[in-house]
């Protein structure tokens, strides 16, 4: 009777076995609550089809949707040392970076791209508030001096996307010296006459708001972002007062001057399309091909006008 425990059994189990469902195929939207299936949220670049709410995106999934075609080249930027300070708190330097290496799949806080986007050649730098929190160490600060100077040496427009909880506290102040570094590198461009566009994301604070973050010639915001220095809770605590409602958010800040514009991530790549080709002094861009017209057959000797050829 073996046949029946070692075949039949197991195949009728396997039949009526309760299926473990994956925990990563729903995702919670942070303002609304609402269960999104996963491929819908990301068909819909990770916003809230309910309500709006724009929830965090990694660089390389904006970068597909935000070049033409989804086509870039990453580029490569020089890797600091490993752990300057031999800093160890709860878990070693070391050990932290090699846990967020292995959640995101990217080599630090920051990707680096080159692509075009709306036949325009330009330079992305993307942060990953994923990574460490998108803290910006000595390897942020090279990736951003290596798309100002790949933006330089092509000539063309640099974006960059920031998402940040600040320096990173590991590096200590050779993370704050990513601030200058950042600084010149803006510079850079400015020097050149080429365009430096800033897109805030949820959130972005600390010494990254401070610096590189707000020295874009146009400063763009994604709804509802976070955008401040320190944070609502600690002013709070400081000024022993009661902030108002959406302090320190996009809409916020561009009601107080602090912004140039606030952008849903379904239309940046739109609106970024018409400014780039605007500040570089480009025609607008083509919005579809016309298809090439067929040549004209000329007519016989001793045909009517208007009448074709016949073969």
């Amino acid at each position: 009777m073996s046949w029946i425990s070692n075949y039949v059994r197991p195949k009728i189990n396997s039949l009526f076995a309760r299926r473990e469902v994956p925990e990563n195929l729903w995702v919670k939207c942070d303002g609304c609550g609402t269960m999104l299936f996963h491929r819908e949220l990301g068909d819909n670049l990770n916003v809230c089809p309910n309500c709006g709410y724009h929830m965090a995106i990694s660089p390389r999934e904006r970068f597909r949707d935000l070049f033409d075609g989804g086509v870039f080249v990453e580029i490569s930027v020089p890797k600091p040392i490993a752990d300057p300070l031999a800093f160890k708190d709860q878990k070693k330097y070391p050990d932290r970076l090699r846990e967020a290496r292995k959640k995101t799949g990217e080599e630090d806080a920051m990707l680096v791209a080159e692509g075009e986007i709306g036949r325009l050649k330009t330079v992305c730098v993307g942060q990953d508030f994923a990574f460490m929190g998108g803290s910006m160490g000595m390897y942020v600060g090279n990736a951003i001096i290596a798309g100002a100077e790949r933006a330089v040496k092509r000539k063309c427009p640099m974006v960059l996307f920031a998402a940040a909880g600040g320096a990173r506290m590991q590096e200590g102040i050779l993370s704050l010296m990513q601030m200058p570094r950042a600084t010149v590198a803006a510079q850079m461009l400015k020097e050149a006459g080429l365009p430096y566009i800033v897109v805030l994301t949820d959130p972005t604070t600390g010494g990254v708001t401070a610096s590189y973050a707000m020295l874009g010639d146009v400063q763009i915001a994604e709804p509802g972002a976070l955008i401040c220095f320190a944070g609502p809770r600690v002013i709070e605590q400081t000024i022993r007062e009661t902030l108002p409602e959406g302090f320190q958010r996009s809409e916020y800040l561009l009601d107080h001057g602090m912004l140039d514009m606030v952008v849903r991530r379904a239309d940046m790549r739109g609106v970024l399309t018409r400014l780039l080709r605007l500040l570089t002094n480009q025609p607008p861009a083509v919005l579809g091909e016309l298809s090439v017209a067929p040549a004209e057959v000329p007519a016989a000797e001793g045909a009517p006008a208007g009448a074709s050829a016949q073969s």
